[in-house]
């Protein structure tokens, strides 16, 4: 996978930005940046774009910019000169197409149909848009063309909510998802960056979907673990289901462990949605992780909180 494509499943949801100001772009970047999702697909459908885009990418530079809307080689050409890593069209036009790969840039062209989508596979593509998603049969269609097609991976727009967010991106056939529910033109015209922050770390917060799993408590060794253990039974009436290392209480809620484990007291376990997009979003934040305890499956974060060690752990 590309670095671009990487981190476009990274970011997991790509705003998709109608911008006739192009004033309002670079606040409206940091806005989105500021509630997690330093991405946007700026649309060719105003004249504001091309402008728009260059602003962003010189001033807002953690900001993963590409041209949505690209219908035409002219429009490519200055969306490639404004700076954008990717261009998405609304549908095939191997033509065009053609045109953008040749130029050595990310292409995601609009599809529908497993006809357009073997045209954009021959033409080497691994990604496409799914355009327009929910009209056209929505994460049930792409699950069952899926099937052939091993190697594709889609980034659905065009109906796509916080209500539906999580039904595309559990597929993991799904790259990304575009969206406008965060960035809606009245809330742009006027101005509202509190609110289009707001909306953004709503929906990213729906993307990790953070939940606390458990809590770690460590201690000495084995025995005093088992003693522990005994006193949550006769206090509260939790089962106990012991490990190598630890034991587990109730439906897993407590963890005591054997012997003392990261984090003065302790660890919280905190679980999510999709655990590479948790990391990158706490990286791109600023947070440090232990790196030898980066899986697959958990992480743990440098910090700790009120002597507590903390890690992430995919659901």
């Amino acid at each position: 996978m590309s670095d671009v494509l990487q981190r476009i499943y990274e970011i997991g949801i790509v705003p998709v930005i109608a911008i006739d100001d192009a004033d309002k772009a670079v606040p409206l970047a940091r806005a989105l940046v500021r509630g997690g999702l330093p991405a946007a697909e700026v649309t060719f459908r105003t004249a504001a774009a091309e402008e728009a885009i260059r602003r962003i990418v010189a001033e807002v530079p953690e900001m993963l910019v590409g041209a949505g809307t690209v219908l035409t080689k002219e429009q490519a050409d200055r969306a490639i000169a404004a700076g954008v890593k990717f261009i998405v069209s609304p549908g095939f036009n191997p033509e065009i197409t053609k045109y953008v790969i040749d130029k050595g840039m990310l292409m995601m062209p609009g599809t529908a149909t497993p006809g357009e989508m073997e045209q954009a596979m021959a033409m080497g593509l691994s990604v496409v848009k799914f355009f327009p998603a929910e009209q056209n049969g929505g994460v049930a269609k792409l699950k069952a063309v899926a099937g052939p097609y091993g190697n594709l991976r889609w980034m659905p727009t065009g109906g796509v909510n916080e209500k539906n967010l999580m039904d595309y991106l559990s597929f993991n056939k799904i790259i990304a998802c575009g969206g406008t529910w965060m960035v809606k033109k009245d809330l742009i015209a006027a101005e509202n960056w509190e609110e289009i922050e707001r909306l953004t770390r709503q929906a990213v917060q729906t993307m990790l979907g953070f939940k606390v799993l458990h809590v770690g408590i460590n201690t000495e060794n084995a025995d005093e673990a088992r003693a522990a253990a005994a006193l949550f039974g006769e206090m509260f009436g939790f089962a106990a289901k012991e490990g190598n290392s630890s034991i587990f209480m109730g439906e897993r809620e407590i963890e005591i462990m054997k012997k003392m484990y990261l984090g003065k007291n302790g660890h919280i376990a905190i679980a999510t949605n999709t655990l590479p997009r948790a990391i990158a979003y706490f990286r791109a934040r600023g947070y440090k992780f232990i790196e030898e305890t980066v899986t697959e499956k958990a992480a743990y974060f440098e910090q700790e909180i009120a002597g507590f060690a903390v890690h992430l752990v995919q659901k």
